[in-house]
């Protein structure tokens, strides 16, 4: 199969038909060179907060609100997009307000499959951005989504620096590591992050980015990143593990062609079995006793 992954530049919208024809134009392209999934990054919805003007946009408690009134709108979109070109999409993910899940705005990302089903991924552990200046809570739980494409498990930027979060998700074939960064540092932990989850688990890891200065946000007024696909460096994957990477902070798709069937071999016959040997590690992982050398 072929993956799409995006370094996605927002925009400020002049109206609706605008985010609906950039959006368009986006799954089009990838579609029309063979994608079969379609990868957006975190956060890449905040552009939406553009709609309500230059003050809302800016504003860190207007722009939830602002966006999260349009995410209704903007999953329709996708989900008629995915229909219409026969691909899966994960929306870019955006602040959303579900009291049924926690008190205070989640950052929620949205997988839409071309037969109209949509499955919501909710990001876990959350930066210090967005706890002590947003005030944006952790969400649900982790999901597991079976699909055409495989199974798919999906940890948002910062989620996947966490091992556990990684390993919870190890039934899925490929893991879907939407971000934004402000800093190459940022992009760099998160890069670290999901080639070290792909390892652990022998699976694909694809990541996605922001890019370029949105002079309009507090949120993302400057991310540095790139669009990547990362799999084990084991038998049947490139040597260091990346299948495909894009040019940093240039936007546009980075594709990667994958066999699906790479995976399941490498996990029972690679030169490693990282997956499987996870166990092993348990009465191993306990604190160590200090040994004075001194």
């Amino acid at each position: 199969m072929k993956i799409a992954t995006a370094a996605y530049q927002t925009s400020y919208l002049a109206s609706w038909q605008d985010y609906a024809d950039k959006i368009t134009d986006w799954v089009s392209e990838a579609a029309g060179q063979g994608a079969e999934l379609l990868v957006f990054p975190e956060y890449g919805a905040m552009e939406l907060a553009t709609l309500s003007g230059r003050e809302a946009a800016l504003d860190l408690e207007a722009c939830i609100h602002a966006t999260a009134a349009r995410i209704p709108d903007a999953d329709g979109l996708h989900a008629e997009l995915a229909a219409r070109f026969g691909v899966h999409i994960l929306a870019a993910s955006a602040p959303v307000i579900d009291e049924t899940v926690a008190p205070r705005p989640v950052n929620r990302a949205r997988l839409f499959t071309p037969g109209g089903a949509m499955g919501v991924q909710d990001k876990q552990i959350m930066t210090r951005f967005e706890r002590e200046d947003w005030g944006i809570h952790p969400g649900g739980p982790l999901r597991l989504f079976d699909t055409a494409l495989g199974r798919i498990g999906i940890l948002i930027c910062y989620d996947s620096e966490f091992p556990l979060l990684g390993r919870a998700l190890a039934g899925a074939d490929i893991l879907l590591v939407p971000s934004v960064t402000e800093a190459l540092a940022g992009h760099t932990r998160v890069r670290v992050g999901a080639r070290a989850r792909a390892l652990e688990n022998q699976c694909l890891a694809v990541m996605s980015s922001v890019v370029g200065k949105a002079d309009w946000s507090e949120v993302i007024d400057v991310s540095v990143g790139r669009g990547a696909v990362f799999g084990p460096p084991d038998t049947g994957f490139p040597p260091d593990g990346i299948l495909a990477q894009g040019e940093l902070d240039r936007p546009g798709w980075c594709y990667a062609e994958v066999d699906p069937g790479l995976i399941a071999r490498v996990r029972c016959d690679g030169v490693v079995l990282n997956r499987a040997h996870w166990q092993d590690q348990e009465g191993r992982d306990t604190p160590p006793a200090v040994t004075a050398l001194r």
